[in-house]
């Protein structure tokens, strides 16, 4: 079902429901979601205020979800679609119309809705001896876009689900430095190695019972279709994990923790993903769930065996062959200094573009705008490290300002020879801020990267 297919079909929903047509602002919220744009990014594009836009979308999942008798929200809106989609299809051969609750989705009879393929959407069918269905929720994932070699990190990151089967993973690292582009790189190579792969953004689940509600509403929904209806009531989530291959993807997952407190700590409202946590690491089941963000759980971090099934992939920066592919890009891949350019922004993709669209704007080139170990921060490349800094502890603040005064790698034992932060404060602060990648460190000596470094010189 494509886009103008959705919202004709969501138009005929809320007509029935309410006896008026979708307006122009209730279509580019469906618009926007669909194209899978934050509600603030909707509000710019119509010039009104995000609180309307999210009033506007929550009038809408509520009719939506009664005349479908789901529930149904920003985050599933276009997978709801694609189930109705499948109801369509299965029933469209058999009857002239499909009833929705008390809304008559009328198509062109007997023939399927506008599918890519021949086939209904979810179902594996290119390898004859793949028995059971497939279903994938990837509404939310994001486009791929550029993908520069992360042979390595790839080949981790399969070894470690596929062949190690491990059950919970966690890939982090500063803002930029491509984890989510990594991640959908490896979800599109593995998605059909399971019976179910979903991808969901932390900043629409707060709460653990929405998101619990969401995902086993899929598990039951594709269990009716895959067998007899019946009335058993839903499983827990985490028989549902048992009982199937499953792939979850959980991006933005520092969401769910505090802002002015050391990494990884809960919001009171997030508590009960740490008891989901600990269940996938804990019990027996043939699943694997990925967490995406700039920092981690805690309780993952103190776990550094092998032998356990939790593992965690810190990414770092591209190479300079894969930094060259983004300069090049912009027009910059002859620049003598390129290399050194690369090595001041340590391979962020994100800071290496930001810079070199400043540099291509200004018409200069690298020798002339960016001399000897000259750093430049454009004003986008400032916005991104500010959320990240916000985020920070008052003491991880205080340890970034004594870091910053030196010029070079300094001893633990002279950091801890200042006056104004007790000891045992700093040591939890340095590996606070190391599990953000926010430090760099060598044995017992701490810096901070020339990028972050010129940061907080501006503060």
């Amino acid at each position: 079902m494509n886009l103008k297919e959705m919202l004709n079909v969501a138009d005929r929903i809320v007509f029935e429901k309410t006896g008026q047509h979708l307006d122009d602002l209730q279509a580019a919220v469906l618009r926007g979601t669909i194209q899978r744009e934050k509600y603030k990014e909707i509000a710019k594009d119509f010039d009104c205020s995000e609180s309307r836009i999210r009033e506007i979308g929550s009038e809408l999942w509520q009719i939506l979800s009664e005349e479908l008798g789901e529930d149904v929200n920003k985050t599933n809106f276009r997978s709801a679609m694609e189930r109705l989609e499948v109801s369509i299809y299965s029933n469209v051969a058999q009857e002239e119309s499909v009833q929705i609750n008390s809304v008559n989705i009328c198509g062109e009879a007997r023939h399927p809705p506008n599918i890519p393929n021949s086939n209904p959407p979810n179902q594996e069918t290119s390898n004859p001896q793949q028995t059971k269905t497939l279903h994938q929720d990837l509404s939310e994932m994001p486009e791929v876009g550029d993908f520069y070699s992360r042979t390595p990190e790839l080949q981790t990151l399969t070894t470690w689900i596929l062949q190690q089967h491990c059950r919970l993973i966690t890939l982090t690292g500063i803002s930029g430095i491509g984890k989510t582009s990594l991640a959908v790189q490896l979800v599109q190579q593995i998605k059909d190695e399971f019976e179910y792969a979903v991808w969901y953004t932390l900043d629409e689940f707060p709460t653990l019972e929405k998101f619990k509600s969401n995902l086993i509403q899929l598990f039951s929904h594709s269990e009716k279709q895959d067998s007899s209806p019946t009335n058993q009531k839903p499983l827990p989530l985490i028989k549902y994990l048992q009982n199937h291959r499953c792939l979850i993807v959980l991006d933005d997952v520092h969401h769910l923790f505090c802002s002015g407190e050391f990494a990884g700590k809960y919001k009171p409202e997030s508590q009960e993903y740490r008891t989901l946590f600990k269940q996938i690491e804990k019990l027996s089941h043939q699943s694997c769930c990925m967490l995406i963000g700039w920092e981690q759980p805690r309780e993952v971090t103190q776990v550094k065996s092998q032998n356990t099934s939790i593992r965690t992939l810190q990414l770092q920066g591209l190479d300079i062959a894969a930094g060259r592919e983004i300069l090049r890009d912009y027009g910059l891949e002859e620049s003598d200094n390129s290399e050194a350019l690369i090595h001041r922004y340590q391979g962020n993709p994100l800071w290496l573009k930001s810079v070199a669209n400043l540099i291509q704007d200004l018409g200069g080139g690298v020798t002339e705008l960016l001399p000897n170990d000259t750093i430049l921060l454009p004003e986008d490349l400032k916005d991104v490290l500010q959320q990240q800094f916000d985020r920070l502890s008052e003491l991880e603040k205080q340890v970034i300002s004594l870091l910053a005064k030196e010029s070079q790698p300094i001893n633990r034992a002279k950091l801890l020879e200042n006056d104004r932060i007790p000891a045992s404060d700093l040591l939890n602060a340095l590996q606070s801020l190391s599990r953000r990648s926010w430090i760099e460190q060598q044995a017992n000596f701490y810096t901070l990267p020339p990028v972050i470094r010129e940061y907080i010189k501006g503060l």
